[in-house]
């Protein structure tokens, strides 16, 4: 598990790009999700997030520090990851983590599929 204070600069790290793209939660995002952009956000995760982090409803992260995204919003507000997904640089301090580039259409696809996966 992931500790409190390393929680930051992997979600920072997550900023999920496509080369291998990652991670959200939280709230809704302010602008609407179509069920196009949810679809493509999951086939982006699985492909790029799916060996380390749990991207759906009930798996097991297969990377024992990598936060399951449903669960996301425990620790960071979505507000804050948009944020941080902004510039569509997704890395992390977290020596296992790869830094990603995602356009920012992937990365609102991304957001979009996180978000809505958080209970």
């Amino acid at each position: 598990m992931i500790r409190k204070s390393g929680v930051n600069s992997l979600v920072v790290a997550m900023a999920v790009g496509v080369s291998a793209l990652c991670l959200l939660a939280g709230a809704t995002p302010a602008r609407a999700q179509s069920g196009d952009e949810i679809e493509q956000g999951r086939d982006l995760v699985q492909i790029n997030c799916g060996k380390c982090h749990a991207v759906g409803e009930a798996d097991a992260s297969p990377h024992h520090d990598a936060p399951a995204f449903r669960k996301l919003s425990d620790s960071f507000p979505m507000d804050a990851l948009e944020e941080a997904f902004s510039d569509g640089r997704i890395y992390s301090g977290h020596p296992d983590m790869p830094e990603f580039i995602a356009t920012p259409e992937q990365v609102d696809a991304i957001i979009a599929y996180i978000a809505s996966l958080q209970g």
